[in-house]
């Protein structure tokens, strides 16, 4: 029995989840921004943004981390060429996660300086890293 095909396992599954709330909480944004202040809706896309970063996002970041850090490491990928264009990009996406827990921070305290539009351009830009590092894990590229 190979444990790091389940180690492998695990950290596809964690990336699903970590995916879904990174494209999903840029939507509960921009409906966030769009519902009337102080209103029960945008109570209640306070208490979804919140539930889905602290439950799902940020648990599924962190089992992403360790497991593709032991990943890496046992199998020496750190040397190579497109895992160090990954990790770059890992590095990006996290650096994205944390900018979503600021502007949910922000929203929550009523001190929010952008609009909807702002939010919609921001939903893509995980999709865009999720497909660069896609191929650089499935081609290897380099």
């Amino acid at each position: 029995m190979n444990w790091l095909l389940y180690l492998k396992s695990l950290h596809v599954m964690a990336v699903i989840a970590w995916m879904a709330g990174l494209f999903y909480l840029p939507r509960l944004f921009i409906y966030h921004v769009e519902a009337k202040p102080n209103s029960e809706m945008t109570r209640t896309f306070e208490v979804m943004e919140e539930r889905l970063l602290r439950i799902i996002m940020n648990p599924a970041m962190i089992v992403v981390w360790i497991t593709g850090l032991i990943l890496v490491w046992q199998q020496h990928q750190y040397v190579e060429h497109w895992f160090q264009a990954k990790f770059v990009l890992v590095l990006a996406m996290s650096a994205m996660h944390g900018n979503m827990a600021k502007w949910r921070k922000e929203l929550k305290g009523g001190i929010n300086t952008h609009d909807s539009r702002y939010f919609r351009i921001a939903n893509e830009v995980p999709t865009v890293l999720m497909a660069a590092i896609v191929i650089l894990v499935i081609v290897k590229p380099f």
